[in-house]
């Protein structure tokens, strides 16, 4: 389906060249003043220089040719030159109910799919998801999501930290602690045993530990830095080792990124790209490239038109070890050759933007990518607690992930067994739905660029902006709909009628906007902008719940109308946090 504002665009662009001026000036707007109209136009001001007429001239003219709209049933000329315009009630109502008769809820999707990588999570691993991980994964979630409802063919990957120092570090001290096993024997011949000699717990342990010795004792760090070159160039030993890490590592991370509702089509990490660096790091100098710069290997990304500095990209520092842009520049010659990526979006920290400028510039330069595959990041504010400063626990420590979950899903189990009986095991289930929403309506109605302040009484309220609240509709909107079938009515083939108040109409006008909404947060990679709609579309369901009788409605064709919205609005809804990522319960 169109959009409403491009079918009344295109109305008023023939209204105006019927009147002698240029379609371009019909750019059509929401009201700034919904008090005075819902649509507006300024067109007739910013042509009034062109045509050397009063806007207001202007206006009138243009007015005079919407006298016979399909769409409008009130339009006015206004001081010094506004069109405002009102949209036709039966209008509404059929557009509307093409909504509804569509599985897509009159989404237009994209005519050209695009095959899309999404990288995003990049947990490190042998270390246990903390809140500094969350905003990766809950945004990255929800632009595939998105792009996926536009139609467009998306692969989710993770690009796990899985090669380099830290391996080195966790074998060296697997190898004090334990020299016994055989990992660490030269001479052993046999097969490596099937079980990691460590838990999830113990690794995670083993990590903090090493790191912590290696920056106090300089032969241990040594110790850790040849392992790691060796487990780099094959030792036998340190890659089973490596193996058993990935095992454990992966299954832990798969269950906690599970109980965020995060779900990766690649499971991939740095490893998987370290077999395409030689033949890359060789086609780069040949061709020219790449150049010895104070002994490293740099590819120089500065351009005429910057205003500041742009270092060059190294790829290889002056002992041979290759550094973060080596790999994701492999990594883009992988998923070229795999994928063929018309694009790629990366979701990362905003203060790595200038680290992927110069990977992104030395990937089109080389051509690692065809120039017209478009390469985007997408860089994220920092979760702060109430103090302004990065979220902590109470004893000042890093949050691990599943602490957080458990602290919200137990605020929220709190708020819906208070003075109310429900089940133990409905309300434990419920909570955990509440509690993502808490969670993830409050990471994604900010914008992800801008930091904000993670405050969890305010994030768990059922009111305001929040969550729970627009979980709190939709839960509310079922339990009428559902009232209305215990009845003995049917919820099919319901019609919507004109509207038959003003905040039906006020309803019917945010619902509406849905497809304009979803097609606008893919394009401009906005989550927020879903969560902004949904704010003003459960306050304006509410608005007219509470100045409507909708079940005690004596009339039966206004009262399958409102019945027939509802179910728009909470389909409509349901959709929209589908793509932030979570979901609501039946009852709350």
């Amino acid at each position: 389906m169109k959009k409403m504002m491009d079918l009344i665009a295109e109305e008023l662009a023939e209204a105006f060249e019927k009147a002698g001026y240029d379609k371009s000036y019909a750019k059509v707007t929401l009201s700034n003043r919904p008090d005075l109209c819902e649509y507006q136009c300024n067109g007739a001001m910013a042509g009034a220089k062109t045509y050397r007429k009063a806007p207001i001239m202007i206006a009138n003219d243009v007015v005079d040719n919407l006298k016979e709209s399909k769409y409008l049933e009130e339009v006015n000329a206004v001081n010094p030159g506004f069109i405002n315009m009102k949209l036709n009630k039966k209008f509404v109502a059929d557009y509307l109910n093409q909504m509804k008769s569509e599985e897509s809820l009159g989404l237009e999707k994209t005519e050209n799919p695009r095959m899309i990588v999404v990288d995003y999570g990049g947990p490190n691993v042998a270390k246990p998801l903390h809140v500094g991980h969350l905003r990766s994964a809950i945004i990255g979630e929800s632009v595939k999501r998105i792009a996926r409802k536009m139609g467009h063919k998306v692969l989710g990957d993770i690009h796990l930290g899985d090669w380099g120092y830290q391996m080195g570090l966790i074998i060296t001290e697997l190898k004090r602690r334990q020299p016994e096993l055989p990992y660490f024997d030269e001479d052993f011949e046999g097969n490596y045993p099937k079980e990691a000699p460590f838990t999830i717990g113990e690794l995670e342990e083993i990590y903090p530990t090493a790191s912590a010795k290696a920056k106090e004792d300089e032969a241990y760090r040594e110790e850790a830095l040849h392992a790691t070159y060796l487990l780099q160039n094959g030792h036998k030993g340190y890659t089973a080792i490596w193996n058993h890490i990935m095992q454990v590592s992966v299954s832990d991370l798969k269950k906690n990124y599970a109980n965020l509702n995060v779900e990766f089509d690649l499971w991939k990490g740095e490893s998987d790209a370290q077999a395409y660096i030689p033949d890359m790091i060789e086609r780069l100098k040949e061709e020219g490239f790449a150049h010895v710069d104070e002994g490293a290997l740099v590819i120089d990304v500065q351009e005429e038109t910057d205003t500041k500095e742009i270092p060059p990209c190294m790829i290889q520092k002056s002992d041979g070890a290759s550094l973060y842009g080596t790999t994701d520049l492999a990594t883009l010659v992988q998923r070229v050759q795999d994928y063929h990526p018309d694009q790629v979006i990366y979701i990362a920290d905003k203060r790595q933007e200038l680290h992927f400028l110069q990977v992104f510039r030395a990937a089109k330069k080389t051509g690692i990518v065809p120039e017209k595959t478009d390469l985007q990041f997408l860089g994220f504010g920092t979760m702060n607690g109430k103090d302004g400063k990065p979220f902590k626990t109470r004893e000042g420590g890093v949050m691990r992930l599943e602490n957080l979950i458990a602290e919200i899903t137990e605020e929220m189990y709190k708020k819906i067994t208070d003075n109310r009986t429900v089940e133990e095991a409905e309300a434990q289930a419920t909570a955990k739905v509440v509690g993502m929403s808490a969670i993830k309506y409050g990471d994604l109605s900010n914008q992800a660029s801008k930091d904000y302040v993670f405050d969890v009484d305010r994030f768990t309220s059922f009111e305001g902006n929040t969550g729970p609240y627009i979980l709190y509709t939709i839960v509310r909107i079922k339990s009428i709909l559902n009232k209305y079938q215990a009845e003995g009515k049917a919820l099919d083939g319901l019609q919507i009628e004109a509207a038959h108040n003003d905040s039906e109409k006020a309803l019917m006008l945010e619902t509406l906007k849905y497809n304009e909404v979803i097609e606008n947060a893919f394009e401009e990679m906005a989550p927020h902008k879903i969560c902004a709609f949904i704010y003003d579309l459960a306050n304006a369901f509410n608005r007219f719940y509470h100045e409507t009788k909708i079940l005690a409605e004596e009339n039966e064709s206004v009262q399958k109308s409102y019945v027939a919205l509802l179910v728009l609005t909470k389909q409509v809804l349901e959709s929209c946090i589908d793509v932030l990522g979570f979901e609501a319960p039946e009852r709350m």
